[in-house]
């Protein structure tokens, strides 16, 4: 232990009169950051830092005292001096809490394991809980834990989700290290490690190719052009030439700088124990079009070798790049010759990363294959030749990760995987933009429903309509701008923490519930939360449109700004395998005087109904709030009550439309309307309207008329 170059740092006591001592490697920034939260969390009790030294650390009498150890040589070692158990895994993320006396021990495999105990310990301290921590073993139930993020980096060079007010806000944010450093940090107090960037083609807003000097772009722009809902939803003319016509400068900064910034990045994130991917659609060629003769066709073979050695430059560029996520779509041209989908993605990104390699031998970059517009047996043959880690993607709930826990759309493709292969899951959230979400239950189901380790590689969760950068939502903001994470805090506890182990139990989301908002209840804000957050899962069951484009439920919206009517509900299908009944099967069973087999219209509308009410009363009892944020977080809790009630009344009248009882339609769809005008009322107070890329522009009050038309269309049925 003396020989290691730990850091020790003594505390003010966690009690007036007693000391406490912090033990950690400085060497090691994973285990820095850690005991940065752990001395934040000790600050709350007023203490002070003394530094200590080590040979003390496992004899601390009766002083409270935190040991950190972040290799196995750290936690062999302190083991035996603690005369404590060894861990029981030694595999990576993995680390045991051990207490002997006073002294509380992190004994990890790793650095990020390390720091995942001792934000264990930060957040014991935070809720009071460090008296009752227990000894105990910990190991990632999922290995990697992802967010996926459209990012929006230049007007020049997009991303999938760019025609949208949320990303075109975000484009300045995407070059501040500020919003880095927060949002990087939020992802690991909540235990996500992988970073994934999605673009349409990022190369000249990220690397300067040799070979092609001239598509390097130099600043960051966006355009004065104003946004409309009429943009491809396949992303091909995400950049039009008005655009380009109408730049504004974002950022004066060099492609140099821009190199730097994303090394920085990637570097910041490595030390939260953070893998940064890029992820591509295919074939775009926005910023370099037209250059060099390059175009978006096949069989070019200019821009095969551009695309190759733009690959090569990514991976030699960026030493911290962890893999490349690669589509065969939405912009190729499904030829079946040597130019074929694959061929093409073997000749560019497969011989590109092999380019690489050959300049760093040993250097080992993760190719993850999605199977979207693909077969898995054409991509196994293209790629036989792939060096490196080999795996595929798919997208598991469709666009709709709010609808079921346990999906049933992978089912067939996971029975044909490759033993010796695994999948990352596309965890897609376009159901939730802008409300706080929390559900325990849900959430914990859903993580255990994916594949075993035998299948899963890991998840990556996020939208393509909207962008988690800052939120430029908020009739209230915050300066600077609070980041989506931050405002959505207990969704992405919820997902990042059970992911790494769903045997957290609710009382830890219920404690930090209570630290966040201690004027309030923990535990009927807790329930506030779960009853608002059964809504939309709900509905969407009911309600299916597998993909973004067809179904958003914030706003009973599908692209380009199109509003479901009675008339769709009473046609509608619900998700399949979710066990839903919908209308017109319900109807013909009914008339059939066949059993029903599974849940009815007319129970969707009882449980959204009892979700509400219950909500409701919740969110009453718990008003008035002191903070901002709860007021906030209530008001979130009050829209999708009310959101829920509609939805249930809709139901009604669009089932008694299909039964033939007009006048009782009309009455539901007139209380749907009521519902309707609370909801907009509660969500506009608090949310602008919006111009989402894949759904259209979202004015709640503007929607209202087509709300109310439904009464008409039950009137003249």
């Amino acid at each position: 232990m003396k020989n290691s170059p730990i850091l020790v740092l003594a505390v003010a006591a966690l009690s007036p009169g007693s000391a406490a001592t912090l033990h950690y490697d400085a060497s090691i920034l994973q285990t820095r950051f850690a005991a940065t939260e752990i001395r934040r969390a000790l600050a709350l009790t007023n203490t002070q830092l003394i530094e200590a030294d080590l040979t003390n650390a496992a004899d601390s009498g009766n002083e409270t005292s935190f040991v950190l150890a972040a290799t196995p040589e750290q936690s062999s070692r302190l083991a035996t001096a603690l005369a404590v158990t060894p861990p029981r895994s030694s595999g990576p993320q993995s680390y045991a809490i051990r207490k002997r006396g006073a002294t509380y021990a992190v004994l990890a495999s790793d650095p990020t394991g390390a720091m995942y105990g001792a934000l264990d310990l930060a957040e014991a301290i935070r809720l009071g809980a460090l008296a009752g921590l227990a000894n105990s073993d910990h190991q990632p139930y999922i290995a990697r834990r992802g967010i996926k993020f459209n990012i929006p980096l230049d007007v020049r060079t997009p991303s999938y989700s760019d025609a949208g007010d949320s990303a075109q806000q975000n484009i300045p944010e995407m070059w501040s290290f500020d919003f880095w450093r927060e949002f990087l940090d939020e992802m690991a107090r909540h235990r996500f490690n992988v970073l994934s960037l999605w673009s349409l083609h990022p190369f000249p807003s990220m690397v300067k190719v040799p070979e092609y000097p001239d598509i390097a772009l130099d600043d960051v722009m966006r355009t004065t052009v104003k946004f409309d809902d009429t943009f491809s939803t396949s992303g091909r003319d995400m950049l039009r030439p008005a655009m380009l016509e109408h730049l504004e400068l974002v950022k004066k900064i060099s492609m140099a700088e821009k190199i730097q910034f994303w090394r920085d990045v990637m570097q910041y994130a490595h030390d939260r124990g953070i893998d940064t991917y890029i992820f591509t659609w295919n074939t775009f060629v926005f910023g370099a079009g037209g250059k060099y003769g390059i175009t978006t066709a096949n069989d070019n073979p200019t821009t095969i070798d551009y695309f190759r050695k733009s690959v090569r430059e990514m991976v030699l560029t960026y030493p911290l790049l962890a893999g490349f996520g690669i589509t065969a779509g939405e912009n190729m041209q499904n030829r079946k010759d040597d130019f074929s989908n694959e061929k093409w993605l073997w000749k560019t990104y497969g011989l590109g990363i092999a380019d690489a390699q050959k300049l760093q031998p040993g250097r080992q970059i993760r190719l993850i294959h999605r199977y979207h517009q693909t077969d898995q047996s054409e991509i196994l043959d293209a790629f036989k030749d792939f060096s490196g880690p080999l795996d595929f993607s798919y997208k598991y709930s469709v666009a709709h990760m709010y609808s079921s826990p346990a999906p049933i759309f992978a089912r067939e493709t996971l029975e044909k995987l490759p033993a010796n292969l695994r999948t990352w899951m596309t965890v897609r959230n376009d159901d939730i933009y802008s409300f706080r979400w929390g559900d325990p239950e849900y959430a914990r189901a859903y993580v255990r429903n994916l594949p075993g380790p035998d299948k899963l590689a890991g998840y990556y969760m996020g939208p393509d309509g909207y962008t988690w950068g800052r939120e430029f939502i908020s009739t209230e903001p915050d300066t600077p701008r609070e980041l989506v994470m931050k405002k959505q805090w207990l969704s992405f506890m919820l997902w990042g923490r059970l992911s790494y182990d769903p045997s957290l139990p609710n009382d830890l989301f219920e404690r930090s519930l209570g630290e966040r908002y201690p004027e309030a209840p923990a535990g009927k804000l807790l329930a506030a939360s779960v009853r608002a957050s059964r809504i939309i899962p709900q509905i969407t069951r009911f309600f299916w449109g597998d993909i973004d484009i067809k179904w958003f439920p914030e706003a009973c919206f599908h692209h380009p700004s199109k509003f479901y009517d009675v008339r769709d509900f009473v046609k509608g299908e619900s998700m399949p395998g979710a066990g839903v009944m919908n209308i017109a099967s319900y109807v013909n069973r009914l008339a059939a005087k066949q059993p029903m087999e599974q849940i009815t219209p007319l129970q969707v509308a009882e449980q959204l109904h009892a979700d509400a009410g219950a909500a409701l009363r919740l969110v009453g009892e718990l008003r008035p709030a002191k903070s901002k944020e709860l007021r906030l977080t209530l008001g979130d809790y009050e829209a999708m009550a009310h959101l829920g009630d509609y939805y249930a009344e809709k139901v009604l009248g669009a089932t008694e439309l299909a039964l033939g009882h007009k006048d009782a339609a009309v009455r539901h769809l007139e209380t749907a309307l009521q519902h309707w005008k609370l909801y907009a009322a509660v969500t506009t107070a608090q949310y602008k309207p919006q111009l989402l890329t894949r759904a259209g522009f979202v004015d709640l009050n503007a929607i209202t008329a087509s709300v109310a038309k439904d009464v008409e269309i039950a009137r003249n049925w």
